[in-house]
């Protein structure tokens, strides 16, 4: 049975035969070619990338019945006012408000509809948000941007060719910054794939639908993403009730040192893994315009891809839903480990969830930025849960110098007289860290003793040749943002027997909303040389670091496990 639809898409009339209960989004996307609307949690309806206007106000694509629009008028980014759309657009390039332009069509959308209602700044443009998730930006420089679009500040004259040479050192894979990319052009995976492709997605645990067996996987094929899903069987995602914990137990904290257990984190990006390939092709990348800060290094989707195609015949698409990514993408690997200061060494023992090797490599970095010597032992153990890598931003480096701060801070040791070079004196603020490749960051996050509130982060940033500070600006914000995350409010839950992620939606994996980021304030230091890359995990690593410290000092303890839920600092976060 089908449902005969009219309705204006953005000023022309257009009508669709759809099957009974089809979504908005899948017509959008999958009939009508519409790829500026962007599905990163369908159908969840969490994430707001789905975003468009119908009859002017805001609903997420992902949960709304298409035939719940019949007669009436739908609006994408690309039909909203021209003048206001290019101003948003421009501005959002010109703060660093857009990295990988997956999240921001959407909320240009909103943002339209609040603001043509006189709630686009302020509280207004607050809750407006509030409806959206963004993982690259940390927020801040998304409402700057609406700000100079209602300021009418024109945006400053840059070489965008030095500013996507900055994303790329910063995210490791090409990526644009063009005026397209804030719209929905950036040319993600799946929005470049032939809709008469054969369909792939993974066969959901408990299905017994025919399936495609690849590599031991299990792909269900379908003529449409629509009737892929549907003999699939897919469930929808679910928050558990179940409290996520670190798999690791705590150990006791050395004489004078620091004792951390974290838990599974997911990178959670917003763009789910897509592929694509025609018989004896190469197929598309699933690292987007940005690569998920590491976490698509390895994603299955390219090899499926191009196995399937190879054995069908015909061009094949894969497409992984947000609670495939959740179960699939790696995490960040758990750890439990001491450190204590010894002399000029700092000795850390701990062990790490197998094949968590970040933790084993990055104490180089650590070492680099003070005149210590890193004395690190690292035992990977079994530890039943989801796939880990090294890959993922900061992955061992954030880790080692964690412990390094707090074992610094346990022994009341002088920073200033510790740090090594004038590089590293330029940065410096409550912490200093670098990267293997040369790349310092120093924070210090100042959480108020009387409430627990963090009432501001401030970075420094020493990146050689920053090419484009608006860039490095954004990136580090977006890195300090994670950060906060990371010690604070990100967790997954995931039975302890059978290692399988019990979270399966992307509100539930904590990351911080829009209106609970604390101001975030980066100073780039002026440097010549060439440009060091990575500056955004040095950044990631230092803040984290200074997380911690902050709440120290307000608290008069150091959180021993991450998430640290029960802090002030964490509930105020989340309320």
């Amino acid at each position: 049975m089908s449902d005969h639809v009219s309705f204006e898409l953005d000023g022309v009339a257009v009508t669709v035969d759809v099957p009974a209960g089809e979504t908005l989004l899948t017509v959008l996307r999958e009939r009508l070619g519409v790829t500026d609307v962007k599905d990163g949690c369908a159908p969840q309806g969490q994430c707001g990338c789905c975003t468009v206007l119908v009859d002017g106000d805001a609903r997420v694509a992902c949960v709304t019945p298409v035939a719940r629009v019949a007669g009436r008028r739908v609006t994408t980014a690309r039909g909203l006012d021209p003048a206001w759309r290019d101003a948003a657009a421009a501005a959002l390039v010109a703060t660093g408000g857009s990295q990988c332009g997956f999240c921001t069509p959407g909320i240009v959308v909103r943002a339209a509809a609040a603001t043509a209602k006189g709630r686009g700044e302020g509280p207004g443009l607050a809750r407006a948000l509030a409806a959206h998730v963004c993982r690259c930006t940390g927020w801040q420089t998304i409402v700057e941007a609406f700000d100079q679009v209602r300021d009418g500040v024109e945006p400053p004259a840059r070489d965008l060719d030095l500013a996507a040479e900055r994303a790329r050192l910063e995210g490791g894979v090409p990526q644009r910054v063009d005026l397209a990319v804030p719209l929905g052009g950036a040319g993600f995976a799946d929005d470049a794939a032939p809709r008469d492709a054969l369909v792939a997605v993974l066969r959901p645990p408990g299905s017994d639908a025919p399936a495609e067996e690849l590599d031991g996987v299990a792909w269900v094929i379908g003529p449409t993403l629509t009737e892929a899903r549907r003999t699939a069987g897919t469930v929808q995602g679910r928050r558990t009730t179940v409290d996520e914990r670190p798999p690791l137990p705590q150990p006791d904290a050395p004489a004078g040192g620091y004792a951390l257990a974290t838990g599974w984190v997911d990178p959670a990006y917003l763009e789910p893994d897509a592929s694509w390939c025609a018989p004896g092709g190469e197929p598309a990348s699933a690292r987007g315009n940005g690569g998920g800060f590491g976490g698509k290094a390895a994603s299955i989707a390219p090899d499926a891809a191009r196995g399937l195609a190879d054995r069908l015949g015909r061009t094949v698409r894969v497409v992984l839903s947000r609670e495939d990514v959740v179960r699939r993408a790696p995490k960040r690997a758990p750890i439990a480990a001491t450190a204590r200061l010894d002399g000029t060494t700092v000795r850390i023992e701990g062990t790490c969830a197998a094949g968590g090797e970040g933790p084993l490599d990055a104490a180089a970095g650590v070492e680099s930025a003070y005149g210590l010597t890193i004395d690190a032992t690292w035992r990977p153990v079994p530890v039943a849960g989801p796939a880990v890598s090294g890959t993922l931003r900061a992955a061992g480096l954030a880790e080692t110098a964690v412990l390094v701060e707090g074992a610094l801070a346990a022994a009341g040791a002088d920073r200033l007289g510790l740090v090594r070079g004038a590089r590293a004196a330029a940065v410096l603020l409550d912490t200093c860290v670098a990267t293997a490749e040369g790349a310092l960051a120093g924070a210090r996050v100042e959480v108020d003793a009387t409430t627990g509130r963090i009432e501001g982060v401030r970075v420094r940033v020493a990146a050689g040749d920053p090419l484009d500070d608006i860039v490095l600006r954004s990136y580090a914000i977006g890195a300090a943002h994670m950060a906060l995350g990371w010690v604070l409010t990100e967790g997954l839950a995931v039975d302890p027997t059978t290692g399988e992620p019990l979270d399966l939606t992307i509100r539930s994996l904590g990351v911080i909303r829009a209106q609970a980021v604390p101001p975030i304030e980066v100073g780039i230091v002026d440097e010549s040389g060439p440009a060091r890359p990575r500056a955004s995990d040095a950044v990631f690593a230092a803040v984290a670091a200074a997380t911690v410290l902050g709440l120290l000092r307000a608290d008069g303890v150091a959180p021993g496990t991450f998430p640290a839920r029960d802090t002030r600092a964490a509930r105020a976060l989340r309320r």
